[in-house]
This record gives structure tokens, sequence and C-alpha cells, in this order.
């Protein structure tokens, strides 16, 4: 990879000084180019300095005068990048406009030299377009609306100027779809990935297609679009290198485990991460929306069909940032289909699962699993081997009660996968026998490891659910893997997914704020005497609760608190009570 190297040493001597942003006026001579190498202080393409000073050069609203006296550049210095950038009708923000991909395209600007580029990265620096190491903050619900990820996104796109790419699983929040419109309005360019369109294209009815989700977004001027595979993603880039690869220093990206709901903001226990400075992670999550753009197929409203992104983004050439990937398992798939937009996915691949495994083995101290589903054998698998390797390893894992099975369901499900594998007669056979929807909450119980579920119901339902919805695991509090991806075999191989991978020194209070989000809903409703008392009211009351306020249970007090609940209201297991839960959040005691 070239290097173009500082020069601040030569320039002081010559000049004194290289002032940030003043009137200096700062030349080189017509053919003079940027030392190349890896001299001392030199910097990559796309290292942050590069990235600021493309952004720099290639904001629209910056004219040659402009550029002249903030960067301390000549008057034929600024005017010779302007005209380059503008194009041939010298306008800005026009379909010819020229920007800078590369510091080798502005090497190559007449009267460019290493003095211009010095002054070009002070000013960028000066201006905050030259970024260090990754901001990470992350947003815990439920929180009250006003604090919620959904007020943040909502302003997030409020601010936007260029574009904004949304890949969302689920969306209801009229924040954030007033937000949309707005950009909308003021001339945003908003691409939609909906999964939602998945179904709402199947309307035929016009009126009826016209009020759905989708069709009201493509009323706003959003183009929307779906994949033929469950699109599970939650994440959204402001501002992103859609058509300026510069525009990644300086992106916001939002993802996570919540949806943007009501629920996932104020009932659910959710995680939603804010990502700013990052150019690896923003051309990372850029590059899987443009697969993703590109192999979806067209939800058809009035909205303008917006094309494919102009600047080809290639996460690989962008610089490693310490410690941070993203995990994706669309490499577990590819388009296939004369258009290439089917997706189909190779079994044999699990590129994220092999991650958690990988990190999971890793581990010297503690593991902390906060996940809504662990239906993923080889986690499950690797989470007991380090058990009965280290007996002493800290394991804890947090599930939703959706994850109960008891032993009777659990010897059912082992004697299902027995008799599959029994039956198989291909490798490929035996592999899906062993990767179905298996439940490992009572295998790790079994092996000695500690785990809790968060409890809210005797039969769960959606309509009442405080679900457990985040989906994080945490090895010695230096490690992070996290995003929209479940512990689940569906994951990897039936929908397209991400996760966050963090560690190192600098991350150490984003892991810190999870450790106690962990240990805040490892320890829920569990400081007094709340399970007594709601089992002394299951026991006594004329109305026996059957839905109940959220308690972190082991399996054992899940179990028995169950039974219980049977003992006292028979009617629980009947057919009425089982076909229509919603409906029987009480039983009257007989």
């Amino acid at each position: 990879m070239r290097r173009f190297a500082t020069v601040i040493g030569i320039l002081t001597a010559v000049l004194g000084s290289v002032p940030a942003c003043v009137s200096d006026q700062v030349e080189d001579g017509a053919d003079d180019g940027f030392p190349s190498g890896k001299a001392d202080g030199g910097f990559d393409e796309g290292s942050p300095e590069a990235l600021g000073v493309l952004s720099l050069v290639n904001d629209p609203s910056i004219a040659a005068l402009e550029l002249r006296s903030a960067a301390g550049i000549t008057s034929r210095v600024a005017t010779n990048i302007v005209t380059r950038r503008d194009g041939a009708d010298g306008v800005p923000g026009t379909a010819d406009d020229n920007n800078f991909d590369t510091l080798a395209e502005l090497d190559a600007v007449p009267y460019v030299g290493p003095a211009t580029l010095n002054a070009l990265v002070e000013c960028a620096r000066d201006r905050g377009l030259v970024r260090g190491a990754a901001k990470i903050e992350v947003v815990f619900s439920p929180q009250p609306a006003a604090q919620s990820h959904n007020a943040r996104i909502a302003q997030m796109i409020r601010d936007a100027r260029f574009t904004v790419d949304i890949a969302m699983y689920s969306y209801s929040d009229a924040g954030i779809n007033a937000a949309i419109a707005d950009a909308v309005t003021r001339g945003v360019k908003v691409r939609f990935l909906f999964d939602t369109a998945r179904e709402d294209k199947n309307q035929v009815d016009p009126a009826v297609r016209a009020a759905t989700k989708s069709g009201r977004l493509e009323a706003m001027g959003v183009d929307v679009r779906y994949v033929n595979k469950i699109l599970h993603h939650k994440f959204a880039l402001v501002d992103g290198p859609r058509d300026d690869k510069a525009r990644a220093a300086t992106a916001k990206i939002v993802t996570g485990s919540a949806n943007w709901s009501n629920s996932a903001a104020t009932v659910f226990d959710e995680n939603t991460l804010f990502i700013e400075g990052s150019a690896k992670l923003t051309a990372s999550y850029q590059q899987e929306f443009d697969l993703l753009w590109k192999g979806s197929r067209d939800f058809v409203g009035p909205a303008p069909v917006q094309a494919l992104s102009t600047a080809n983004i290639d996460a690989s050439q962008v610089p490693e940032e310490a410690g941070l990937a993203v995990l994706l398992t669309r490499l577990n798939f590819t388009p296939t289909g004369s258009d290439g937009t089917t997706w189909s996915a190779n079994k044999d691949k699990l590129v994220v699962s092999d991650q958690f495994v990988a990190a999971i083995n890793r581990a010297e101290t503690s593991i902390h699993v906060g996940s809504g589903h662990l239906r993923l054998r080889p986690v499950a698998e690797a989470l007991v081997a380090r058990k009965q390797a280290n007996p002493a390893l800290d394991i804890k894992v947090y599930l939703d009660q959706q994850e109960f099975i008891s032993a009777s369901g659990d010897a059912f499900q082992r004697d299902r996968v027995e008799t599959c594998i029994a039956s198989a007669t291909t490798p490929a056979a035996v592999r899906d026998c062993s990767y179905n929807n298996f439940l490992f909450s009572k295998a790790l119980v079994d092996a000695g490891i500690d785990v809790r579920f968060k409890s809210y119901a005797y039969r769960w339902d959606h309509s009442y659910a405080p679900q457990m919805h985040s989906k994080y695991v945490i090895i010695d509090s230096k490690e992070l893997l996290s995003g929209s991806y479940n512990l689940s075999m569906n994951a990897e191989h039936a929908t397209f997914e991400n996760a966050l991978h963090a560690s190192g020194p600098q991350f150490e209070p984003l892991l810190a704020a999870f450790e106690q989000n962990f240990t805040t809903m490892w320890n829920t409703s569990r400081a007094g005497t709340e399970l007594a008392a709601l089992r002394e009211q299951i026991a006594t009351a004329s109305s026996i609760p059957l839905v109940f306020p959220s308690i972190a249970l082991t399996y054992a007090e899940f179990d028995s608190l169950r039974a219980l609940i049977r003992q006292h209201c028979p009617l629980a297991d009947s057919t009425e009570y089982r076909s229509a839960p919603a409906a029987h959040r009480f039983c009257p005691r007989s």
C-alpha cells in the first residue's frame, strides 16, 4: 500500500511553521508529488488523515476562496483543486462532479505536493475531519421514550446531509418516521432494505398496498427493497460513503439488537450501538448494504428508483482498526438466479458462529452471555466444553423464558435428533439433524453452568412478553460480540445478520457498560422477597397470575414456579388456555 510521508520537519526549516487553517500561502511546484515509502510520520491511503483530507476537498459547500483561506494555500492551488472536483460545468453537486477518491488523484493536481498536503491535513484535523479511535456508545433498553435509542436515531436522521441507508427487520416508531420524511424533504437520499416489504408486496389491492408500511415509505420518496431471505439486520448509515469514499471517516452508524419500535425502546431488554469515527466499520457496513441492495428486489412504488452506490467501497482496502471487526452471516450466502437476487445458503459454513466459538475458547476468567435465544449447537457445546475443562471459569447465561425446556421436552428433542441421525444417509443429512431447532438451556444446566431466565409468564406469548431481546457475549470483560445475531442456527443459515466484535483497552468503558447491564439483568427482581411473594400469591389469591412482573429465575426456580401454577390452576394446560394465552392472563381459583 502506498504511504504518503509528511514533511513537517522540512517545512518548519523552510517556512518556520505550518499553521492550521490560516492564511500563509502554501504552494508546491507544478509537478511536485507526495513522497512515498515507509517514511516516519507517513500515512496510508485510507488512513484517518487521508480520509480527512478527502472529506475536506470533496465538500461541495467549500468554494476555492474558502479553501484558500482555511487551509492557507494559494489561490492557484485552491482553484485547481475545486475546478477538478466540480467538473466541466464548474458547479458543485451536479452530475459531472469528479470527487477525489484517493490521495494519488489529489497529488495529480498541478501545484499540489507535500507542502499542500500537510496544510490540508492540518486544516482537516482542525475541522474535526481526522478521527482517531472509533467512538462507540451504547443505549440499553428499556428506557423512557425520550432517552431511548429511537429518539437518538431520529436525531441522527434529522442531522443527515447527504444519504441515509437503512437495513431493518421491523420498524414502527413515529419519531423516526417523521425524521425520515423530513430528510427526504431536505433532499437527503434514503434507501431502505426492509424485511416487512417481503409481505407488503403481496397485497394485490392498490389501496391496501399503498397503506402498508412499505407503501407509506415509498409515498415519502424512500426507495424500498427486500431480499428473498429474512433480513434481520438493524443498522443504518448516515452520510456514509455511498457516493464518496471520504465520508467513511465521518459517517455515523447505528446497529444492535433493537428494532425501531416502542416495545424495543421502553419494554424489552435491548442494546443499541452508536458508532462514529471508524472508517473500517463504516466501510464494512456500507459494503454489506451495497451488496444486499444489489441482490434485492424492488418494492414497486412511487419513489424514484435509487441506483447502486457509486463509490464501490471495498472494506478490505480500508486499513484495519485495532480491536474492531464486523461479523456477517452474508458470507454464508451466494447470490444466484439470472439477476442475482436469489440468495442461497452454504450450510457447511458457519462464519459468525466460528468467531463466537473462538472467543469462548479464549476465555480465561469469565463468559457472560445475554441472549434472547440459545439454539446454536457449536456455541452451546463450546460453553459446555470450557466449563468441563475449567470448572472455576465463571460462565453465566441469561436467556428469555422462551428458551426454557422441561425435562420431558428435553428428552423428546434428544430422541428426535438421535432418530433423525439414525435414518440419515448422507453427511449433509446428519448435519441437518444436528442443526435443527434445539433448545440448549437444560444441557447447559446439566453441565453445571449458571443459567437464569427472564421469567414473566406461565406460557410465552408475544402480546404480553417483555422480552429479553439483547444478543451479546462478553469474554473476560475484555472482548464483546454483539449485534442482531441470535445464537441460533436459523440466524446463521436463514437470515442476514451482523455482530460487532470489539476488544482492547480502548473499549474498556464500553465493556464495563455491558458488564453492568448484564449484572442488572442477572439480578432482575432478586433483591428481596419477590419470588416468595409471587409464590404466595399463586398459592392463596382468588385470581392466580399467569402473567407476572419479570424476575430472573434459575432453571429449578422457574420449573418449580410452573409446577405450582399447574397445581393451583389445572386449566393452565387446557386447550382453551393454550390456544388463547393473551385472553387468559389470570386463572380463577376453583
